[in-house]
C-alpha cells in the first residue's frame, strides 16, 4: 500500500508487507496544500546562494533551478500554486509571499508572488536562502547526499542518498 495521506490514517497495518508512503519522511508544499501536514512540518529544503539580481523585474536569482528543486510543478492545481517552492530564510522561516517564480535548468528566479504586495527583501549576492520544495521525493533524488541539520542549524550529519530499487 502507499500514499503519505493514507500512511497518516491507517487505523491498522495487520497483513501490510510494504508501505511505499512516499513523501512521509520530509512532508513537502504539495501534502501541506492538501492539508496533511502543515509548512513547518517540512523537514526538506534547498539551501540556495543568491548570485545576482534583476531590479528592474525585481527579481533575485539564485544558483538553484530545476535540476536541483525538481520542475515538479504540484502546486499549480492546489488552492495556492507555490510555483518551484517557498522561499525562506536561512533558518528555515518563510519569507512573506516569496516564492521561486521560474527556473531553468541551473537558476532560480525568486519574486513576490504574482498579485501580491509583498516587499522583495535586500539579499546581496552570496547571502543564503532555503526553499521548501514542491514535490520532496523529486528534490531529494536531485541531490547526492542529505546534510542533516540541528536544532543550531549547524550540520549534525550527513546521509548519502540510497540509490536503486
Amino acid at each position: 500500500m502507499g500514499a503519505t495521506p493514507t500512511a497518516l490514517t491507517a487505523r491498522s497495518y495487520a497483513g501490510v508487507t510494504e508501505l511505499r508512503a512516499g513523501v512521509y519522511m520530509f512532508f513537502d508544499l504539495v501534502q501541506a496544500g492538501i492539508g496533511v501536514c502543515g509548512i513547518d512540518d517540512i523537514a526538506l529544503s534547498v539551501l540556495a546562494t543568491v548570485i545576482g539580481h534583476q531590479r528592474d523585474k525585481n527579481w533575485i536569482i539564485t544558483d538553484a533551478g530545476w535540476m536541483a528543486l525538481s520542475a515538479d510543478r504540484g502546486t499549480a492545481g492546489q488552492a495556492v500554486d507555490q510555483y518551484y517552492g517557498i522561499v525562506c530564510d536561512p533558518e528555515g522561516r518563510p519569507y512573506d509571499d516569496l516564492v521561486v517564480l521560474r527556473a531553468n535548468q541551473e537558476h532560480g528566479i525568486i519574486a513576490a508572488r504574482p498579485g501580491s504586495a509583498a516587499k522583495i527583501p535586500e539579499l546581496r549576492i552570496g547571502d543564503r536562502v532555503r526553499i521548501l520544495p514542491n514535490h520532496a521525493c523529486a528534490t531529494a533524488a536531485q541531490h547526492d547526499q542529505y546534510y542533516v541539520m540541528d536544532e543550531k542549524n549547524a550540520v549534525a550529519a550527513t546521509w548519502p542518498r540510497f540509490r536503486g530499487w
